[in-house]
């Protein structure tokens, strides 16, 4: 089963209308007035990091991506759960944990701690407060909006190549940085949002499946670390930048580019006039 049958397979189970029909980066839980975020991220060793990497880098990675959800929805950090698997350097996650929790100014609430043979794997839940209503959501784009992203895509993806090194990519893809300043500014002015994580045209193809609707990009439009890769740029994950969509008059808060344009249904991805779909390598899929 792959991922995206497997996916399926669970809608039926996410009838709560907070689930958001599992379509989205996060679940939003009405309470008492407010709107809880809640997500929630899983990491392989192998996968999401290289055997031997500082574990103090891992810790900080699978936080920030948890934390990354929660700015797509515009959310206020309340804490972290971590789930953890024991291992060698596990002095160095806790260092990196700290750091991490610090830089941001988030809580560690709770979570669990495991141990056992092969590949370890690590879990971050992260909770937060919406400080927008309607919270953003993937499925709200609208027809004739146009597409934004912010900042620069495949410095993770050269990042690995210069892992150790130091540089601005090299820390792109160790120690991301979630825009959570960002997000919150964004959210009373998108009509959809969520943040670039699998690959940018893997999601906008999710973003535009699930509003229904066709998104058309313009390749030369979108800001990339390397011009003569800029596809791969493009498909490569770990960018943790914001994708959103919103009136073409609109002032917006940050330094975005305008990468397409919304246009009616069905849904579909289209690349200079080129259609893509999931199955053509456009972003990181497991399985």
């Amino acid at each position: 089963m792959s991922e995206l049958d497997f996916i399926s397979s669970l809608r039926a189970l996410a009838s709560h209308p907070a689930a958001r029909g599992l379509a989205d980066d996060a679940a939003v839980l009405e309470m008492g007035g407010e709107a809880l975020v809640l997500t929630h991220d899983a990491m392989v060793e192998g996968r999401h990091w290289q055997p031997g990497q500082d574990m103090a880098d891992v810790a900080w990675k699978l936080v920030a991506a948890s934390l990354s959800d929660l700015a797509a929805k515009g959310a206020e950090p309340l804490g972290v759960l971590i789930g953890h698997s024991l291992g060698s350097g596990d002095d160095r996650f806790v260092a990196g944990l700290g750091e991490v929790l610090a830089e941001y100014d988030v809580p560690l609430l709770g979570g669990d701690t495991v141990a056992g043979t092969g590949p370890r794997t690590l879990g971050c839940t992260a909770v937060g407060r919406a400080t927008h209503r309607p919270v953003p959501d993937r499925r709200g784009a609208l027809v004739g909006e146009t597409v934004y992203v912010t900042g620069v895509f495949g410095q993770a993806m050269m990042g690995l190549e210069e892992l150790g090194s130091g540089s601005t990519n090299d820390l792109a893809y160790r120690r991301p940085r979630p825009l959570l300043a960002e997000g919150r500014a964004l959210a009373p002015l998108v009509s959809a949002m969520m943040d670039v994580s699998d690959g940018l045209l893997l999601d906008c193809w999710r973003m535009a499946e699930a509003s229904g609707l066709a998104f058309t990009l313009e390749s030369a439009r979108v800001p990339v670390a390397d011009p003569a890769r800029a596809r791969a740029c493009l498909s490569w994950g770990d960018d943790y930048q914001m994708l959103f969509t919103a009136p073409s008059y609109a002032r917006l808060p940050v330094p975005a580019a305008a990468i397409g344009r919304v246009e009616a249904g069905p849904a579909a991805l289209l690349l200079d006039g080129a259609p893509l779909t999931p199955g053509d390598g456009i972003g990181y899929r497991h399985g």
